[in-house]
């Protein structure tokens, strides 16, 4: 089976977990029987390899998220890297070129594309398996997932099949509607969309190739940025005659808002957090290190990260965005293919860091323009390289490093250091790589 994960951009409706570099789908929060957590995304992967070991996975998603997922999913992972936001369509179009041309998937074979986030159990993957299979028989172009509404929604767009069998040709679609024109659609056997559909490889490569002109993964890469932005739907399937939609009833929640996250979580408590006995449907997602306190409050959600806290009705918390979108907060943390960095303090002149990497991995060999550097080494073993000179390192050593010369650290074991930046410009773009000099 061949998967093609959207993995959308920046959220900010699970703010402060979610920021401008941290979607939702890495927010770990759900328990795992080891006693850790997970992240949407490992729970997806997880839930797609336990259904078919063999399952081809392709991540369409933008350069900001590479570091994550190749830090939570390992460095194995197929991604379809958008130079820049150009809606589903185009998104599509990539990772489609880029398992034919680069991942030289037969163009017979069909492909599953399906959101990274979605709350579902092993029902949907056996459903999944299903939509390819229909799609490579060739009774027709496209084949999506119906999903059984369990309410009204206005969230949602509808498919109306032709019949009620479990794979119907389709009669139409209906844009988001009211929630009464919803119950209408029900009441004619509407199902919601859930973005999840089927095709064989090469009937998305023709449609791309009619629409955009291009010959290969490697010109569509290279004029992406050129590209319209336009969604899939729109582009694709609304304008498809010969469509199919099979019915999913299983389990299937989008876990967009506080709200619908809180509803998933097996757990009240992540994190240090306590409730006493008067809280009633209340949840903490806590990634400080200094305990929270909740008492006689009913349906709120508590969240603390560095980004800030959130104390909400649970209800209200849908609405959170707007305000959001008035702060003007650096990025407090923020997960790499090396490992994690977040940040303790910022000053005018200097900031202040904790960086943790993960065994064998190492930043990029860099240098920094505008800013001295010096790392103090807290657990751990591993080496560093400045300006050529290599260095075993242990807890307690202090590494220090003057703008201009090249620097790296590489981990041995899980290595921790607090990294202080002192100068009268500390700007994130204030870097320059280059290639290790052994």
């Amino acid at each position: 089976m061949n998967i093609i994960l959207l993995s959308g951009g920046s959220g900010k409706r699970l703010w402060p977990l979610s920021n401008d570099i941290r979607s939702k789908q890495f927010i770990k929060i759900f328990r795992c029987q080891d006693g850790t957590y997970e992240s949407m995304v490992q729970r997806v992967y997880r839930q797609i390899k336990k259904a078919d070991s063999d399952a081809v996975i392709t991540v369409a998603t933008s350069k900001t998220q590479v570091s994550a997922l190749h830090n939570q999913l390992g460095d194995d992972v197929g991604i379809s890297v958008e130079p820049c936001r150009r809606d589903t369509f185009p998104a599509i179009a990539l990772a489609t070129a880029y398992l034919a041309d680069v991942m030289h998937v037969d163009p017979e074979e069909a492909v599953v594309v399906c959101p990274v986030d979605p709350y579902v159990e092993d029902a949907y993957f056996e459903a999944l398996k299903s939509l390819a299979a229909q799609a490579g028989k060739g009774e027709a172009n496209l084949v999506l997932m119906g999903i059984e509404p369990t309410y009204p929604s206005e969230k949602y767009g509808y498919i109306i099949p032709e019949s009620a069998e479990h794979t119907a040709a389709v009669r139409t679609f209906k844009e988001k509607p009211t929630a009464d024109v919803a119950g209408q659609y029900i009441a004619q056997g509407a199902l919601w969309n859930g973005g999840v559909f089927a095709y064989k490889l090469k009937y998305v490569l023709d449609k791309a190739r009619e629409l955009i002109h291009y010959t290969d993964y490697y010109e569509l890469f290279s004029r992406y940025e050129t590209l319209t932005k336009i969604s899939f739907d729109y582009a694709v399937v609304e304008k498809e005659e010969k469509i199919q939609v099979q019915r999913f009833s299983g389990q299937w929640k989008d876990l967009g808002t506080w709200n619908t996250l809180t509803e998933a979580m097996e757990e009240s408590v992540v994190g240090k957090g306590v409730l006493n006995e008067t809280c009633t449907g209340v949840h903490i997602v806590n990634e400080m290190d200094v305990p929270v306190l909740a008492m006689g409050l009913h349906d709120v959600v508590i969240s603390a990260s560095p980004e800030g806290i959130l104390v909400s009705d649970k209800e209200q918390s849908s609405y959170i965005k707007p305000y959001v979108d008035q702060f003007e907060q650096q990025v407090m943390f923020a997960e790499k293919s090396w490992g994690s960095f977040r940040v303790l303090d910022v000053e005018t002149k200097s900031m202040t860091i904790k960086v943790t990497l993960n065994p064998g991995h190492r930043m990029n060999y860099h240098s920094h323009r505008n800013r001295d550097e010096v790392w103090v080494v807290i657990s751990g073993e591993g080496k560093t390289i400045v300006d050529g000179f290599e260095q075993a390192v242990n807890p307690g050593d202090v590494i220090t490093m003057s703008a201009g010369c090249r620097h790296t650290v590489i981990a041995q074991t899980e290595l921790k250091l607090i990294e202080v930046q002192l100068g009268e410009d500390i700007n994130v773009h204030d870097k320059q790589k280059f290639e290790l000099e052994y």
